[in-house]
């Protein structure tokens, strides 16, 4: 290998000619720079021995082949993706197998796969108390979230704000969703490329273009049915690549007994934490308890899932999805922690040179991944296929929900003519159209520098919020639309107060060590356990206790989801008491839950008829604890779906006449 020659130095008759020769000498020095770094990854990767063969770029291209046939298959048969109910919704037809698996694939994005083994192998097995939460994170969808948005037969879960509140909750719901989601989308093509360009020298704008415009394609042709098949396809590559990296790591520290024992012995399996402080990074109350809420804002009212429910062929497959993906969900959980602690024996036993040592937490799980397959043809490239089938159905599902949400929220209702052939050439085209922006957001990652850091934890600020919103129509009876605006503001702009405080925070104390709880690169999620897990340097030293401010952005960031929709809920009913609550006669009951009578029985008469804004108390109302759960029931006094439903819009029922203010259905835990 050549040697490496230094940047020119600026001599006086250097830069000095105007602006366009100082932005020349400052391209030149920023492209010398790039080189060098290059000339070290390229070092690095030549010492490790990290090269990939022919079959490991044939399995990585059958998987982009058969991504794309899916969606080519489904573009050529049943209907032809010719309504748009089939596009979006893959016409309700859905069972519940494949929409779990679809389910679990949206989680379990790239940064997931990348991060929560390097967060194993540098703290231990604190994480994995996570798993507790998702129980509760998805039990309470099942039973509260998804009978009101099936029964309500909606496209967009945003329509649930207009039926509930009016037009202005609804646009603003829809457009603080399309923000989270276009930032999201080009940060979770770019990072896992970026990784691997660094380690094994995989081209990094090749995989972003190749994979982006896959993606793009089975999406915008196949519609929903095709990325939820391709999600089950892709689900069973990221199973497959994980199981082989553990199998062959622990078979080269001599077994799974030997992992856990030096595990152990070395201090990486963890207790039960029950230190009650919200600044504590990681403890069992914040995996378990904040974790539901970070749950909910995923499995509960995001687009993206709740569109993998609406496409279920009755409630009850919607609501066994969700049974189903519990236990897959703790498989993955489960593969990623003993992958990081593989991991850590591993390195115990055959440790790199301190010069060969990956620069950042993000390359951890590929420079180990590398070392201990490099002697084995095609099993590299089987993770490769692993960490990109993921960041493919992550995608795949924010371009679906996005198009989904533009069509029926912002299109749909300003042009209430549209036929039903241009409406599904237009979601289409905005399919295509969300594609191609990906790229573009993709190419912006790649500039933000430091900024990346930030522009990635605005996707686990906007959840709270969201959730907060759909919690306050959904409990609050009293809750008015000025109360859900104020709410949702005041919710958001307490997200981005913490956050940005949190990271500022951090950058200032780059020199030393980090906060503990500030939010970084990697993290776990989709869509999202959303873009939180933090992956910094163990600290030398306990830090100082914070004071003042310091305590307030030193809230672990597994309490921001509970935090942030808290704060809406509460600015909510405080303003709509204070500007008047809901009339009775305008609450639509099928926006209310059907377990809120539940909720409130214990509570006195009073407070009860206060928070039901003077109407029905929903203890009293008629048919509470004799109705039963069908899977194709509609609330009490509600018409069934069908020639009721407003036309091609998508805005659910039209209410009965005199329905009452409550319609009680029974759900079962």
């Amino acid at each position: 290998m050549g040697r490496v020659l230094p940047p020119p130095r600026a001599g006086p008759g250097r830069c000095r000619s105007g602006r366009s020769a100082g932005l020349r000498c400052a391209h030149e020095a920023g492209g010398a720079r790039a080189a060098g770094a290059a000339a070290a990854r390229r070092r690095r990767r030549d010492t490790l021995g990290m090269e990939f063969t022919a079959i490991d770029y044939s399995i990585f291209a059958l998987l982009l082949v058969l991504s794309s046939a899916i969606g080519i298959f489904y573009a050529l048969s049943g209907d032809r993706q010719r309504t748009v109910q089939e596009f979006l919704l893959a016409n309700r037809d859905m069972g519940c197998l494949p929409v779990a698996l679809s389910l679990l694939a949206s989680f379990q994005s790239a940064v997931a796969i990348l991060g929560v083994p390097a967060e194993i192998y540098r703290f231990g097995t604190e994480y994995w108390f996570l798993g507790c939460s998702y129980l509760l994170g998805l039990l309470i969808p099942a039973h509260i979230f998804i009978p009101v948005f099936y029964r309500l037969r909606i496209t967009s879960t945003y329509e649930y704000l207009e039926l509930r509140f009016n037009k202005t909750v609804r646009v603003l719901g829809t457009i603080t969703f399309i923000f989270q989601m276009v930032i999201y989308m080009g940060v979770v093509l770019y990072a896992p490329a970026l990784a691997l360009n660094a380690v094994t020298g995989f081209d990094l704008w090749s995989a972003v273009l190749t994979m982006g415009l896959v993606c793009t394609l089975y999406t915008t042709l196949g519609g929903l049915k095709a990325v939820i098949w391709t999600d089950v396809f892709q689900t069973l590559v990221m199973l497959a690549g994980q199981v082989a990296v553990i199998v062959v790591g622990a078979w080269r520290v001599g077994g799974m007994a030997r992992v856990w024992h030096v595990a152990e012995q070395e201090g990486k399996i963890a207790g039960i934490d029950l230190d009650p402080s919200p600044l504590e990074r990681h403890t069992f109350w914040s995996l378990s308890v904040g974790g539901i809420f970070m749950m909910l804002s995923l499995y509960g009212v995001n687009q993206a899932q709740v569109q993998r429910y609406l496409s279920a062929r009755s409630e009850r497959e919607a609501k066994l999805s969700c049974y189903a993906v519990f236990p897959c969900q703790q498989i993955v959980l489960c593969l990623s922690c003993l992958t990081g602690l593989v991991m850590f024996v591993y390195d115990r036993e055959h440790p790199l040179a301190p010069g060969q040592r990956p620069a950042s937490s993000d390359q951890l799980v590929l420079f180990f991944v590398m070392d201990i397959l490099r002697d084995l043809p095609g099993l590299p490239g089987l993770f490769v296929a692993c960490l990109f089938s993921s960041a493919l159905s992550t995608i795949s599902s924010a371009f679906n929900s996005l198009a989904t949400v533009t069509m029926e929220d912002l299109v749909r209702p300003h042009l209430p003519g549209l036929s039903e052939s241009r409406a599904t050439l237009l979601s289409k085209l905005l399919a295509l159209g969300y594609g191609l922006l990906c790229l573009g957001m993709a190419y912006v990652s790649s500039m933000l520098g430091p900024v990346l850091q930030a522009a990635i934890s605005i996707f686990g600020m906007v959840g709270g919020p969201l959730l907060g919103l759909f919690c306050l129509g959904m409990f609050f009876p009293c809750a008015n639309p000025t109360g859900a605006v104020v709410g949702l503001l005041a919710g958001l702009a307490m997200a981005f107060w913490i956050g940005i405080g949190s990271f500022l925070q951090s950058a200032a104390g780059a020199r030393g060590d980090p906060p503990a709880n500030s939010t970084a690169l990697l993290t776990v999620g989709n869509l999202s356990t959303a873009l939180a897990t933090t992956l910094l340097p163990p600290t030398s030293a306990p830090p100082p206790s914070p004071t003042g401010l310091q305590r307030f952005y030193s809230l672990s960031y597994m309490w921001y989801s509970a935090h942030n929709s808290t704060t809406v809920i509460l600015v909510g009913v405080l303003v709509s008491l204070l500007t008047g609550p809901m009339p009775a006669a305008a609450l639509d009951p099928r926006t209310i839950s059907p377990v809120l009578p539940w909720l409130l029985c214990c509570l006195p008469p009073k407070i009860r008829h206060w928070l039901c804004c003077g109407g029905a108390d929903p203890a009293q109302a008629p048919g509470h604890g004799d109705s039963t759960e069908k899977s194709h029931a509609v609330p009490n006094g509600l018409s069934p779906p069908g020639p009721e439903r407003q036309g091609d819009e998508g805005q659910g029922y039209v209410r009965s006449t005199g329905a009452p203010l409550y319609a009680v259905q029974e759900t079962s835990f």
